[in-house]
């Protein structure tokens, strides 16, 4: 079982050519992602009783994505993205950050997870964080742990706080992904693949195995202890980037299972993991953000679009440490 926990929202997308309304959320795209990559998945994270609760719930069902937790009496958290001419999306939001009831249903509802995904908004604002935390220091003696920050600087205005949070999870994460604009945000003048290099060494031995930037169209690249990769992203039509890094989580999560990588108890070799095996996970992802970001909307593909891609390989860059 792979569980993911973090906010569930609605996202309003205003473009210019009129507005339409889209479930959403980075942890609950990516849930969605590996259920439509053919794995079980549970979602952990809150909805209202409301007419946006409800399409989230619809949402989650139609990709066979369990939900232990019932909405509650809050409003549903709303996202207004606004899209430019060139697909490019900036955002403002309504959040409620509650988990009500999760710390007493944790080791029930965690029982079995191999694999513990989480990050965003969930990571930062509180008192969800503290509660997500908490999950995540619980399922780190059995599961893999990974986490995208995704910052929201509109949310969480506080850079060094920001970063207090975001280093703790990386430290206690085995495969993390941020983008080029996260780091650049959270280290000010410092270049970005160096921010990452330092990541993989946060919380020492049990710290990241994976560390992957994505870069938008330069294509994503990553650093593990073997040595660095980087893939070209393949080209497509852009209609937007609404949920492209979280449909490019999604399938890296799918890769490390796939490779029978996931569960603490194949943390080391998930440490010990090759150059090639990185860059086939790269590529693997790679691939399925581009099919989000050619239809409109957090879209992931499903495990037989991406099967039935006929596109030819992209051009890899590999470097190695010595």
């Amino acid at each position: 079982m792979l569980t993911v926990i973090g906010e569930a929202l609605v996202d309003v997308v205003q473009r210019p050519s009129g507005v339409t309304a889209h479930v959403g959320g980075s942890p609950l795209n990516v849930a969605v992602g590996l259920a439509r990559l053919d794995h079980p998945v549970q979602f952990i994270g809150r909805f209202g009783k409301d007419t946006y609760g409800d399409s989230i719930a619809a949402h989650l069902r139609s990709s066979s994505v369990m939900v232990p937790l019932p909405p509650d009496e809050n409003p549903t958290s709303v996202a207004t993205a606004l899209v430019d001419d060139d697909g490019a999306a900036t955002y403002t939001f309504e959040l409620a950050s509650e988990l009500p009831g999760l710390a007493a249903r944790l080791p029930f509802m965690l029982q079995g997870t191999s694999l513990l995904h989480t990050g965003s908004i969930a990571t930062m604002l509180e008192p969800g964080a503290a509660e997500v935390l908490a999950a995540v220091e619980h399922a780190h003696p059995s599961a893999t742990i990974s986490f995208d920050p995704n910052c929201r600087p509109s949310i969480i205005e506080d850079r060094e706080y920001a970063r207090g949070h975001v280093e703790r999870f990386v430290a206690l994460a085995d495969v993390v992904k941020a983008s080029d604009e996260d780091l650049e945000w959270l280290y000010p003048g410092v270049d970005v693949l160096e921010s990452a290099r330092r990541w993989l060494t946060l919380g020492g031995d049990g710290g990241p195995a994976i560390v992957v930037v994505t870069r938008g169209a330069e294509g994503p690249w990553g650093v593990t202890a073997a040595g660095e990769a980087s893939i070209r992203a393949p080209k497509v039509e852009v209609a937007d980037t609404v949920g492209a890094g979280d449909s490019f989580m999604a399938a890296l999560l799918s890769a490390v299972v796939d490779h029978g990588l996931a569960g603490a108890q194949n943390r080391e070799e998930l440490r010990g993991i090759s150059v090639g095996i990185l860059e086939g996970m790269l590529d693997h992802a790679a691939r399925a953000a581009a099919v989000t970001v050619s239809r409109p909307g957090a879209n992931p593909p499903t495990r037989a679009e991406l099967n039935a891609l006929n596109q030819p390989e992209p051009e890899a860059n590999v470097e190695r440490q010595p």
